[in-house]
């Protein structure tokens, strides 16, 4: 049986319609689309990374820029001029304290509260001196600023202890005018000197006293010293005429009498070693008598006590007003 085919009847293939790009990544599950993602995040991670580095470095430098912008005050020092300097302090925060010392020893306070800046002038110590100035800001902040001066002597003045007495030498190289002294804060004494040299013994009061001495030239520069001085009494002294032609000597001290020396006429002298026979209590007050020669007897008595400090007095006796 013959078969005759229809080409007219062969089916026509259909199309397949493509999905789109969308429908693709939604519906596409596999590991490439996964790598995208790990991609993705892992580019984040990485920039997020980079802006908290920059951030933390960013604060860094503004801590470390807080830090360098930490300032203190600024210490001048003019150069000497006539024995004089002019210290000058100036900050840009209020200051809170200015001192002053030489060789580290009285303490000056210059007035500043509330300022930024002041300026003093100051009297150069002669010799060899080392000035110290320390400035303090509000902050805490404080600067120091040392230097040493030799400043030639002009003025010399020196302080000898004799005795009770205190001796005051001056030296100069220019003409000195006048020199003042004062105990502790007692009213200042004067002496008139116009000379380049001076010498002047003084009385110390007993106990531990202060002396301050000032020296004056010509060109009105003025050296003062001012020394801590132990002062000692002296013994006490009295001479009268006595009985029988005798002159009587009465003489006290309460740290004790050690030698008493005395003459008549300026050629007969005599000494009483007192330590070397009395007790210090019998030694305290003491009293003696010795025998006049006729007519006139210039008398003179020098007491010595335990700190040899002395005491001398002198007296004229005549026999015939006896």
């Amino acid at each position: 049986m013959n078969q005759i085919l229809s080409i007219n009847n062969t089916p026509k293939a259909t199309p397949k319609k493509e999905k789109n790009n969308y429908s693709n990544f939604k519906n596409n599950k596999g590991p490439t689309d996964i790598g995208h993602i790990l991609k993705f995040f892992s580019i984040a991670i990485l920039v997020f990374g980079v802006f908290m580095i920059g951030s933390g470095s960013y604060s860094m430098f503004q801590e470390v820029t807080k830090k360098e912008e930490v300032t203190k005050p600024q210490i001048f020092v003019k150069p000497p001029n006539n024995n004089e300097i002019v210290i000058q302090i100036s900050h840009d925060k209020s200051l809170s304290k200015v001192t002053y010392s030489w060789d580290d020893e009285d303490v000056n306070t210059v007035q500043c509260s509330g300022k930024m800046g002041v300026q003093t002038k100051i009297k150069v110590l002669e010799g060899i001196h080392t000035l110290t100035i320390n400035a303090t800001d509000i902050n805490g902040e404080t600067s120091e600023y040392k230097s040493t001066y030799n400043i030639e002597e002009n003025i010399s003045i020196n302080v000898d202890i004799e005795g009770n007495g205190v001796k005051i030498t001056l030296n100069a190289k220019t003409e000195l005018s006048y020199m003042t002294y004062r105990w502790d804060e007692e009213e200042e004494t004067k002496i008139d000197i116009n000379s380049n040299e001076f010498e002047q013994t003084i009385e110390a009061p007993k106990g531990l006293h202060t002396l301050t001495i000032s020296a004056v030239d010509k060109n009105n520069q003025t050296k003062t010293e001012t020394q801590k001085i132990e002062g000692v009494m002296k013994p006490t002294v009295e001479i009268t005429a006595g009985e029988n032609k005798k002159f009587v000597m009465k003489i006290s001290d309460e740290e004790g009498i050690k030698k008493v020396e005395f003459s008549i006429n300026d050629s007969d002298n005599y000494v009483l070693d007192l330590e070397r026979v009395l007790p210090l209590e019998e030694r305290k007050e003491f009293e003696y008598s010795f025998a006049l020669q006729d007519g006139e007897n210039k008398i003179q008595v020098t007491a010595h006590n335990e700190n040899n400090v002395t005491e001398t007095k002198s007296v004229t006796i005549n026999t015939e007003n006896m």
